[in-house]
């Protein structure tokens, strides 16, 4: 096809579905159309005080009618600031994430700062290309929730050189910053109310051994059934539910090894519901024939049929305390690692039934 044949043809689409070769506005282009020099509309626009109000408010109003946005790469160059975090999480299908993500956009937009978001989806590799394509587009500080299935990442990150939280895990020999929840006081509530509640049998379905919150979570758990002076139960442990989707083998698996349980632990809210949906497949209801408790709270934000009794953490509280921290590494305060232990506590509902 004859080239200039083909650019008529690529503009008539173009036009078709409203795409327009029009260039963006610039510097120039309002100086053109205020009358006023292409130094006054920087200044101007950057709010300096050389410029009277008045003059800053009518060439504000024309690059806002002209559909002027500043050019971030521009003026990362000048200032070695993009005024952008980066969130890297494991699962942002999971709401415990989505909800601590709103959170944290809505804290730090107060200071000017914008968000995006990198999906790991629990992978170390996928992990690894997080990090690089967050320093590649020059972000002032990463918010973390680390895979953990190595500390590859970890020495990979600090070698960039920016600022960076882990939240919601952490590397307990290694001294970041970090904002966690305290699992194992989760883990110690959610089975002492069980136990409490006289149940003997009580299958936990925990994450990844390798995550720090699964083990602690752990530790509390079995802290539970040594309050009360029963056995270990470590036969009653099932590990490696990372994501939703797994857990029903897992709780099907555990249930034909333990005839007898009479409640389930989840690592998660999502593995909870996924594990009453299994449950009830099965034909046992919940919590008449077996109780479920989660961990995350969802249900504070989220309407479900069953009021799951979970275990909570003000999400609010870790995503302000992880954003203000990374504020202030980005802003080089200085001081040593902080170490925020967000407390913990069980929130009864209906999802467990006293024997």
């Amino acid at each position: 096809m004859d080239r200039k044949i083909y650019r008529n043809l690529l503009t008539e689409r173009r036009k078709g579905c409203g795409m327009s070769n029009k260039k963006s506005v610039t510097l120039r282009d309002i100086a053109e159309k205020t009358g006023v020099s292409i130094n006054t509309v920087s200044h101007a626009l950057k709010d300096k005080p050389d410029i009277s109000v008045k003059t800053r408010e009518r060439i504000k109003q024309v690059a806002q009618e002209m559909g002027y946005i500043g050019n971030a790469s521009a003026s990362f160059l000048r200032s070695g600031i993009s005024k952008t975090i980066a969130i890297i999480l494991g699962d942002i299908s999971n709401p415990h994430f989505s909800i601590m993500v709103r959170e944290i956009e809505t804290f730090i937009r107060e200071f000017g700062y914008t968000t995006f978001i990198l999906n790991t989806e629990e992978n170390e590799q996928n992990e690894r290309q997080a990090i690089v394509s967050a320093v590649q587009k020059n972000v002032d500080g990463i918010l973390w929730c680390p895979v953990q299935q190595s500390e590859d990442n970890l020495r990979f990150i600090r070698k960039t050189g920016v600022p960076f939280v882990l939240i919601g895990r952490r590397f307990p020999n290694r001294n970041v910053d970090y904002v966690v929840c305290d699992d194992a006081n989760g883990g110690f509530v959610a089975a002492d109310y069980l136990i409490q509640q006289g149940h003997r049998e009580i299958l936990f379905l925990n994450g990844p051994m390798h995550v720090s919150s699964a083990q602690e979570r752990l530790l509390g758990y079995q802290g539970a059934y040594a309050k009360h002076g029963l056995d270990n139960p470590e036969r009653l442990v099932y590990s490696g539910c990372a994501r939703a989707g797994e857990a029903s083998i897992l709780l099907e698996k555990a249930l034909g090894d333990n005839l007898s349980a009479t409640a389930v632990l989840a690592f998660s809210d999502l593995i909870a519901w996924e594990a009453i949906l299994t449950l009830n497949r099965m034909g046992l209801r919940v919590p008449e024939d077996i109780s479920v408790v989660g961990f995350d709270n969802i249900q504070s934000q989220f309407l479900f049929p069953v009021l799951l009794t979970s275990v909570s953490s003000s999400k609010s509280a870790m995503a302000k305390a992880a954003a203000q921290l990374l504020l202030n590494r980005i802003e080089d305060k200085g001081g040593d690692p902080q170490h925020i232990v967000i407390p913990t506590k069980l929130i009864i509902r209906e999802s467990v039934r006293r024997l």
